[in-house]
């Protein structure tokens, strides 16, 4: 599996979660204006995961076909 295809499942995982947190508001919301806190939630739920997922303690607990191959400079 490529690198491109590990960080575009990565961020659509990430994405997912955050759509997934946010979903009640969605749902009961119906204007626009009115959805802007889901959202927000969806936004900042994606960029919490995405941090979280850049540690190195969650890197290892990833399957090993989704973890981040090492880079040329840890290898040596």
């Amino acid at each position: 599996m490529t690198d491109a295809t590990r960080r575009t499942i990565r961020t659509g995982l990430q994405a997912l979660l955050g759509l997934l947190a946010a979903l009640p508001l969605l749902v009961s919301t119906a204007g626009i204006p009115e959805t802007l806190p889901g959202i927000a939630v969806a936004l900042t739920v994606a960029g919490a995961v995405t941090r979280v997922m850049a540690l190195p303690v969650v890197e290892q607990l990833l399957p090993a076909w989704l973890r981040t191959p090492p880079k040329e400079d840890d290898a040596q």
